[in-house]
């Protein structure tokens, strides 16, 4: 094991909250006080542990998600868009079908993947077709599947009763069972574990994997070797795509039970900073999906018992992907 590969990603960590300390002494808050309010709210109880491994789970699936496609020398920005598709085809399936509950709950998952897959499929169709690049098209499908979500929310599907733009709750045999009693967290994790264990096997096991990430490596090389590139690139961005739909499946089947206007703070975009600090790889990104979650839920207690914003979790966030984008160990060699 590179030990370089594992003291990069904590480095930037502490230097992160190292110079996070100092902002926050800067607008007159006591960094030691801040930080165990953030502790606290993330692990300080069986609810606020529950909370971080509920914000834990959607930040797996978007890691895996713009894994998959970096892996195949791919850039999906659109995880966003991907995650409110999955989401809106989970939602219909956990609403309008009646069926026993592990049919149904299956149902909505396949959903909510097959959603984000067609997303991310259209990226990949457009690549392939006309050369267009995915990070340009991938940005611009954000905003399309937000917006026709909000229309979705405001007209067909919204809740006959209510004024919110949302949709009705989902039946409750679409609804994730609860792993721990009295808490949000359900069974979610358990499925986001099980990703991360296909996502390694796939890479490390499969000659799909192998050739997969020869065309990210080198598409030129991959295509002399006879591998089917655009193929290869239309099955990484569905897979892409379809992960970034479970992170919405989660969302709706196991925490909001419904699908609004508004259902991401921002989850899509998350996924680039826990799969850079998770260095590529599948427990990485486990752990880095974990501090992540912690930051989020720890947020929240921020604002509870402190006068400090939100944005301070974002700065701190931002911080740890710029110390893991500036390679210290090769700065030092120079």
């Amino acid at each position: 094991m590179n030990i370089k590969k594992i003291l990069k990603p904590v480095l930037s960590i502490v230097l992160a909250l190292v110079l996070g300390a100092v902002v926050i002494a800067l607008v007159g808050e006591n960094p030691l006080s801040v930080y165990k309010s953030m502790l606290l709210g993330a692990f300080g109880s069986k609810n606020a542990t529950a909370g971080t491994f509920v914000k834990t789970t959607t930040m797996i699936f978007v890691g895996l998600s713009y894994g998959f496609a970096y892996k195949c020398g791919l850039i999906n920005i659109g995880i966003e868009g991907q995650l409110y598709m999955g989401g809106l085809f989970s939602a219909i399936a956990g609403i309008y079908l009646k069926l026993p509950m592990a049919l149904h709950i299956l149902v909505c998952l396949a959903a909510g993947f097959i959603g984000g897959a067609f997303w991310g499929g259209i990226v990949g169709w457009l690549k392939n077709r006309f050369k267009a690049s995915e990070m340009i098209t991938t940005v611009m499908m954000n905003y399309i599947a937000i917006y026709i979500v909000q229309y979705m929310v405001n007209g067909p599907i919204k809740e006959e009763k209510g004024t919110y733009p949302q949709s009705e709750n989902i039946l409750e045999s679409a609804q994730l069972p609860l792993l721990v009693p009295k808490t949000q967290l359900t069974i979610g994790i358990l499925i986001a574990v099980a990703a991360i264990i296909f996502y390694i096997i796939y890479w490390k096991r499969t000659s799909a994997g192998f050739e997969m990430s020869v065309v990210g490596a080198n598409e030129q090389v991959a295509a002399y070797a006879g591998m089917p590139v655009k193929k290869m690139v239309m099955v990484a961005m569905l897979v892409s795509g379809g992960l970034g739909g479970l992170a919405g499946s989660m969302e709706v089947l196991g925490v909001q039970h419904k699908i609004m206007d508004g259902l991401s703070a921002g989850y899509g975009f998350d996924g680039i900073a826990v799969f850079l600090l998770g260095n590529n790889s599948g427990i990485g990104i486990f752990f880095s999906s974990l501090l992540f979650g912690a930051l989020r839920a720890g947020g929240n207690a921020i604002q509870m018992f402190t006068s400090l914003p939100i944005a301070v979790i974002y700065i701190l966030q931002a911080l740890v992907i710029l110390f893991v984008v500036v390679d210290f160990f090769r700065l030092e060699r120079k």
